[in-house]
């Protein structure tokens, strides 16, 4: 028997086993290459890269928040404040962060001040942002941000604040989200509101603060800068406050009324008001603020009329037209008149307030009396040009240096569009319609010896240190002659001694001035508004040292329309008030109307 071996084939068979410490030894190496690799790309990341990533994060995690600056006062000349921004917290929900609101809303109701019930439902809205107390003190605010309570987020706000409540309102303004909204605020938004900082801070997915982050200043706001006003506001209140009164006893759809100084153009007093009661009618609603003053239904006007309302001004006009005649020398006060009771001029008919035979009276007497036929033959000495040339004289037409927001400069007309009766209607006021403040300026530079003074309202510049930076003085320039002026002014004191403004007289004081009361015309048509007037008494006192110039407009009195009888007593009450403030001398002499003065054209109505 043959007997074979076993063949073991070659290359093919079972090969030697790799010793265990070698395969141990190329783990270790794959790791080590692999955690090297890892090393150097973190840090390439985390140190080359670094400033790289940290600004993308930074970028997707905070945001820069606007920190309005701290909105400047506003005070009165004595110091007063009429307007000042509290600073106040804003505490706001991020209600997706809050998991258990009504043991929260219990937690929260004494800080905030919202009733439990109420601000349960306040922090379940899935909203992911109520605001819970927009105007909360700071004290207050500090202590919500200590307790960190869940989701909600205090930031600094501030809160405009009128201490004396509406007092000055229309002339003030106001302000909303946005800054100033119109008045004064509005009009000086760009100093009162300073210079808003910035401050970064990190944010939700969702956008909004987050509890307890830290914030960074980028950069600090800036306060702004306050306003000192030339307004009294004393003198403001007790102008408004009998104002209001007379409004609502003539039942007058709207009222206003300055009081200036008669050397510096500064106003003292601006009041503006509206009765809420009375049907505007065709002219439309004047809007208001919404708080009463002085009488039911009496409220501030957003529209501050004494320099957005122009109206025709009737027989306080006079004065350009006895101005012009003095200025010409075409007339002096006793040159005498015939006149009629009307006259027919350019197709148009025009008459006295009360009808009455021919009359012989001076040039003194037709302005006492408001002799509307007397004042065109007056008119005709100098003619229409001389007419027009002193309207642009006395700066009837023109803007005054104020520029108050929503300021009208009139409607007037010109040599190019005269019509022929026209000789008689400007001359008595019924053509031209201009703002109260224009009235007065004229009247006021005749109580300053012919010198026209721009008028003012801020006295200076209060900045956060406290100090007060004075604006310059008001322009001035010379509008009449010395002596023209106070030829008028012995004028004027006729007209309240024994003519239409008898109700204007101060006892102990000599006081001039002028009654108006002017028709007014239908919007869009060629008529008047029948029945309808505006009443109006201007003038100065004491007139032998004029330190005080006041104007008073009615809007459609109803009780009475003459400006004699229905402004007059406001300027009577008004000016005592200031000349007594002001510790201003009587002039010894005690006046009272005198016997008979209720003359034939006792009215005023042009």
């Amino acid at each position: 028997m043959t007997s074979e071996a076993p063949v073991t084939p070659s290359g093919r068979g079972r090969g030697r086993a790799m010793p265990s410490s070698r395969r141990l030894q190329l783990m270790t190496l794959a790791f080590l290459v692999a955690f090297g690799a890892l090393t150097v790309r973190l840090f390439w990341i985390q140190v080359v890269e670094h400033p790289f990533y940290a600004g993308e994060a930074a970028h997707q995690q905070s945001v820069d928040v606007v920190t309005p600056a701290l909105r400047a006062g506003i005070y009165d000349r004595n110091g007063t404040i009429l307007a000042v921004s509290r600073p106040t917290s804003v505490v706001i929900a991020d209600n997706f962060q809050i998991k258990d609101p009504a043991t929260e809303a219990q937690q929260l109701t004494n800080f905030v001040h919202v009733p439990v019930p109420k601000l349960t439902a306040m922090l379940s809205r899935r909203s992911g942002y109520v605001i819970l107390n927009d105007h909360l003190d700071i004290a207050t605010g500090h202590e919500i941000t200590k307790h960190n309570f869940a989701g909600i987020v205090v930031q600094s706000s501030a809160q405009r604040v009128y201490p004396n409540g509406s007092v000055g309102q229309s002339l003030l303004g106001g302000t909303n989200v946005n800054g100033g909204s119109a008045g004064l605020e509005y009009q000086y938004e760009h100093l009162l509101a300073g210079q808003a900082g910035k401050t970064r801070t990190f944010v939700s997915p969702a956008g909004f603060v987050l509890p307890g982050s830290p914030s960074r200043v980028i950069q600090k706001a800036k306060p702004g800068v306050g306003l000192e006003l030339t307004i009294d506001t004393s003198l403001q209140y007790i102008t408004e406050r009998d104002l209001a009164v007379q409004i609502h006893n003539t039942g007058a759809i709207a009222g206003s009324a300055l009081v200036m100084d008669v050397k510096t153009g500064e106003i003292l007093a601006n009041a503006s008001l509206v009765n809420t009661k009375q049907n505007p009618g065709v002219l439309g609603p004047i809007p208001a603020w919404g708080h009463d003053v002085g009488a039911k239904g009496i409220q501030q006007t957003i529209n501050n009329l004494p320099f957005s309302q122009a109206y025709e001004p009737g027989s306080v006009f006079k004065l350009v037209t006895f101005s012009a005649a003095l200025n010409n020398a075409t007339i002096t006060p006793t040159t005498p008149f015939v006149v009629p009771n009307a006259v027919r001029v350019g197709g148009r008919y025009f008459h006295d307030a009360e009808r009455h035979g021919t009359l012989h009276l001076t040039a003194t007497d037709i302005l006492a009396q408001s002799s509307n036929i007397g004042t065109y033959l007056v008119a005709k000495t100098v003619g229409a040009s001389g007419i027009l040339a002193q309207v642009e004289r006395l700066g009837f037409g023109q803007m005054t240096d104020l520029h108050y927001p929503g300021e009208t400069a009139g409607l007037l007309i010109n040599a190019a569009n005269y019509h022929p009766s026209d000789n008689v209607a400007l001359p008595i006021g019924q053509v031209d319609a201009v703002p109260p403040i224009q009235v007065l300026d004229a009247y006021n530079a005749i109580a300053n010896g012919g010198v026209f003074v721009q008028p003012k309202l801020v006295r200076g510049y209060v900045y956060a240190d406290g100090s007060v930076k004075a604006t310059p003085p008001s322009a001035r320039r010379v509008a009449l002659s010395p002596s023209v002026a106070a030829t008028l002014n012995k004028m004027l004191e006729k007209v309240v001694l024994a003519g239409t403004g008898t109700n204007a007289i101060i006892p102990g004081y000599a006081v001039a001035g002028k009654t108006g009361t002017a028709t007014i015309p239908r919007p869009g048509h060629d008529s008047l508004l029948v029945g309808s007037y505006n009443a109006s008494f201007v003038g100065y006192a004491p007139a032998n040292a004029p330190v005080f110039s006041m104007i008073v407009v009615l809007e459609r009195p109803v009780t009475t329309i003459f400006g004699g009888e229905a402004a007059a007593p406001v300027f009577q009450q008004v000016m005592s008030y200031a000349l007594h403030r002001w510790g201003i001398p009587s002039n010894g002499t005690f006046v009272k109307p005198l016997t008979g003065s209720k003359a034939s054209l006792a009215s005023d109505v042009t």
